[in-house]
């Protein structure tokens, strides 16, 4: 089969020319746009044609092989992240790749590139689905709540928006790379057994303004209220078991308006991550009600909007066998690096394993320190191009004999819900949106924060 990736070889230069443009020019999530028009235009030239969402950005094309069999859907996020330490982000926006992401796309890219080869096709049989999606990564969450308002949006994720809109319908396996920090270089891919779900949320404190050198009494201190209310987070974490892998987190997003203004408008983000749904659920509701009780203490108003983030992903232990042998194929014995251990991350690619067999393998080629100011991809070769060539490894494993392999895996998975109604129902149920504290006129403090 080694042959196969010879067509991958042949679109080197491609791909490492994509890995360049796309981290020359990184835009956060929604916002891919200058990202996605580049990918078009190339996927277009190559002969595809692509099916894009209403006021979205994204897309998928389908590479059939005109004989019968399962659809197998290959993924890349067009989204950065913001960091404005970092010495490479763009310096109106902060964003930057320090995810990696566009390696990715680049890989992709490649793979489209050698699918459209001669023979490329000989001996698999179904569909190719090649999809690139918005929005991994999530950030600037109050921006994306008021695209939901606005009712672009249901979901403030790329792969659970695309669900929803039944971009994933008929897809039977799906499967994707992400570039990884390995300190050891021999590696040259990572396989994991999952990773973490994670609920978002965004808090208002809300106080009342004053001077604040004159009359500071006069006023509701709501940055003091959610420096309390972060103390009172941290102060749940030696409640949470080691099993699971429980990460809260969160951000700052506004902290006031003027220095000698008593702040009366706070907001937060926050994570709420865990390794099965009905953990974060419960520290989710711990997390709720240390913000309410801290806020009171000032006498703020609070109010709490949760959104689903992810699901916990579950890499299929088949797929999981299938990529090793894949990735020693290209990289040898001894190349692939295997973190075992449940990572802590999250990614709405576990959304799709809730539904699907799925997996979230990785290519090593980065240095740094991941989403940190020192990220880079230090070897694209690897991170890119080898990531194509699994790819097409990939699908030649699932698709070759009658797709007997696709067939199998299918056959065998557990699906965490019974059917795309199922889980959307459960998506739309994690959404909260409530002022958690009432003042009475008897002093009394009602806290409503389920």
């Amino acid at each position: 089969m080694n042959k196969h990736y010879d067509i991958v070889e042949k679109h080197k230069d491609l791909i490492l020319q994509v890995e360049k443009y796309l981290w020359e020019n990184p835009e956060t999530g929604f916002k891919e746009y200058k990202t996605a028009a580049y990918l078009e235009e190339q996927m277009i030239k190559l002969g595809y044609k692509l099916i894009k969402p209403d006021n979205l950005t994204g897309f998928y094309t389908v590479a059939d092989t005109l004989r019968e069999g399962p659809t197998v859907l290959v993924l890349c996020e067009l989204d950065s992240l913001k960091d404005r330490n970092h010495p490479c982000c763009d310096k109106l926006t902060g964003a930057v790749h320090s995810c990696g992401h566009h390696a990715q796309c680049a890989a992709v890219l490649g793979l489209a590139a050698a699918l459209k080869e001669e023979g490329a096709l000989d001996g698999l049989c179904g569909r190719i689905k090649i999809c690139a999606v918005p929005a991994e990564e999530g950030i600037e969450l109050f921006e994306r709540k008021e695209m939901q308002k606005k009712g672009i949006l249901n979901f403030a994720s790329g792969k659970p928006e695309f669900i929803y809109r039944g971009f994933f319908d008929d897809a039977d396996i799906a499967f994707m790379t992400h570039i990884a920090v390995c300190r050891d270089k021999s590696k040259k891919f990572v396989i994991a057994k999952g990773s973490n779900g994670v609920l978002r949320k965004t808090v208002k404190i809300i106080g009342k303004s004053a001077h604040a050198g004159e009359h500071p009494e006069d006023g509701i201190n709501a940055l003091n209220a959610a420096a309390t209310v972060l103390l009172a987070i941290n102060s749940l974490r030696e409640t949470f078991r080691e099993k699971d892998c429980v990460r809260v987190h969160s951000i700052i997003e506004k902290g006031g308006d003027a220095v000698n203004a008593v702040p009366d408008d706070v907001r937060i983000e926050t994570y709420v991550r865990a390794a099965q749904t009905h953990v974060i659920k419960s520290v989710n509701e711990s997390v709720n009600r240390a913000i309410s009780a801290a806020a009171a203490i000032y006498g703020a108003r609070v109010h709490i909007e949760d959104s689903p983030g992810s699901e916990p992903l579950i890499n299929d232990g088949n797929l999981c066998d299938a990529a090793r042998s894949v990735m020693e194929e290209i990289g040898g014995k001894g190349c692939v690096y295997d973190a075992g251990e449940w990572l802590a991350s999250s990614t709405d690619m576990g959304d799709l394993s809730a539904l699907m067999p799925s997996l979230h393998a990785y290519t090593t080629g980065a240095s740094g320190t991941a989403h940190g100011d020192d990220f880079m991809i230090d070897d694209p070769y690897s991170a890119c191009v080898n990531a194509a060539k699994f790819d097409l490894g990939m699908l030649r494993y699932l698709l070759s004999d009658n797709a007997a392999n696709a067939k199998r895996i299918i056959e065998q998975y557990k699906p965490v819900f019974k059917n795309k109604e199922e889980y959307l129902k459960h998506k739309f149920s994690l959404y909260k949106d409530k002022e958690t504290l009432k003042y009475n006129p008897d002093g009394t403090i009602t806290i409503d924060y389920i």
